[in-house]
């Protein structure tokens, strides 16, 4: 099973069911879950419309905090491209109260960990620290999102940081091949770009740009607060209540769900796309428009991938890889955003194998489109899948995650027996019928390696 796949899963259900209603009144905390070893997951909605998420972990001396904001990548334009993953770096470089070294420097004397990052449709900054040390979390925490100076002199010292960070990806053709997948696939819109914007954009990023987008988009309505481990959820209500001080007022509800326009285009933006690089390996990624989050075949699509592609017993790898040896790496991944997601294939060899790879991944994806999975290969990707959800959530860090996700991008929780149970319910019709709909979609070609644009018919 892919990461990108299992990360799906941690979220909430699909569009066959209501998300959960918010508590009855703001303050109130509603129990969302309680499992057998005495974890309680509980949800309560602040005033001015920010929510706070806890997942309490008794077996564990640690604890991960998330203060997740609901803008990334895709609510930028063309003009203000990268800038949510800029401010992301910008909030660490200090606040009214704080310089980045002292930020640093608590951090460090406690042993924690503190760090973000940036997607294309939310962007969260967490730490984790011994359970003791959560009150330092989430101060400093609350600190950068709500008290960030970034000042002209942190922006320019930054954007040299960024500009090398694009640099690294861009020598680094097994990332870079995903970027120009999404471009390819998605073309001009704003899943297309990457989440660092081009050297263009950040470049032209003014202190006013970047400093406009948070002041205009780090608003309480659009903030989770999560927290897992050894926590008590009074602990983080009180802990977040002062850190956000004066900000929790007013009639303010939640920001709506992002839900996207579902059903919309099935075919890509182009057929292909090429980056010249003389590297030894090529790297490929052959892909589709995928479903949506909240479209209620998920669960089905996720035992397709995990059969085709997503681990050693995969189609994808025994016939290319232990088979023929063609390749040291290939394997498949699912991604879903609101409306909309994407299905790929990812190989990289020698560039003369290309051709024979890419042949031989269009016929195994053609033959299971065609007579879906048999019941040794449903039952083997349900039980991958489960045994991945599982083992994945066995941190803190990983069920902050969870809750994060869930809350932003579902707008429900769902328990693990409850995901575990959709799972089981999944039939070899179910994944026949997704894979009779998404593997015979329109695909595109992704391609980073020594290779020509008028040899790309060829492949």
């Amino acid at each position: 099973m892919t990461t990108s796949t299992q990360q799906a899963l941690t979220g909430a259900g699909t569009g066959a069911t209501a998300p959960v209603p918010a508590p009855v009144g703001v303050g109130e905390t509603l129990v969302l879950d309680v499992d057998e070893v005495g974890g309680r997951v509980e949800r309560t909605e602040l005033p001015g419309g920010l929510r706070v998420l806890t997942e309490t972990m008794p077996g564990v001396l640690s604890a991960t905090v998330g203060i997740w904001v609901g803008v990334g990548s895709r609510d930028e334009t063309d003009a203000v491209a990268g800038s949510s993953h800029f401010l992301e770096h910008l909030l660490f470089k200090g606040t009214s109260s704080r310089s980045a070294l002292e930020i640093a420097t608590a951090m460090d004397a406690v042993g924690g960990e503190m760090n973000a990052f940036t997607a294309k449709e939310h962007t969260c900054y967490y730490a984790n620290v011994l359970a003791s040390d959560l009150p330092l979390a989430v101060t400093l925490l609350g600190d950068l999102v709500t008290d960030a100076l970034n000042t002209a002199a942190d922006l320019e010292s930054e954007r040299t940081v960024v500009l090398e960070e694009i640099a690294m990806r861009d020598d680094e053709p097994s990332d870079l091949v995903h970027d120009l997948f999404a471009e390819t696939l998605f073309g001009g819109t704003a899943l297309g770009r990457s989440v660092l914007g081009t050297v263009e954009s950040i470049e032209g990023l003014t202190r006013d740009d970047v400093d406009g987008w948070y002041r205009r988009r780090y608003t309480v309505p659009s903030i989770v607060v999560t927290a897992a481990g050894r926590v008590e959820h009074q602990q983080v209500l009180d802990l977040v209540t002062a850190a956000f001080g004066d900000r929790l007022s007013g009639p303010g509800r939640p920001a709506p769900l992002r839900r996207g326009e579902e059903g919309g285009s099935t075919s890509p933006a182009r057929p292909a796309g090429l980056i010249r690089r003389r590297t030894e390996q090529t790297h490929v990624l052959l892909g589709s428009v995928g479903l949506g989050r909240l479209d209620e075949r998920r669960y089905a699509a996720a035992v397709l991938e995990t059969a085709v592609g997503g681990g050693m017993s995969s189609r994808l790898f025994q016939e290319i890889r232990e088979k023929r040896g063609l390749v040291y790496s290939v394997g498949s991944s699912l991604s879903h955003y609101a409306g909309t997601g994407s299905f790929s294939v990812y190989a990289g060899c020698s560039p003369k194998r290309v051709p024979e790879v890419l042949r031989l991944v269009r016929e195994e994806l053609a033959r299971v489109a065609a007579d879906g999975l048999t019941a040794e290969e449903v039952a083997r990707g349900r039980g991958q899948l489960k045994g991945g959800l599982v083992l994945g959530l066995e941190d803190t860090g990983s069920r902050m995650s969870r809750l994060g996700k869930s809350e932003l991008s579902h707008g429900e929780y769902l328990p693990v027996r409850e995901v575990l149970a959709r799972l089981d319910g999944v039939d070899e019709g179910q994944v026949r019928a997704v894979a009779a709909d998404l593997l015979t979609r329109d695909t595109c070609l992704a391609v980073v390696g020594p290779y020509r644009e008028s040899e790309l018919d060829r492949l």
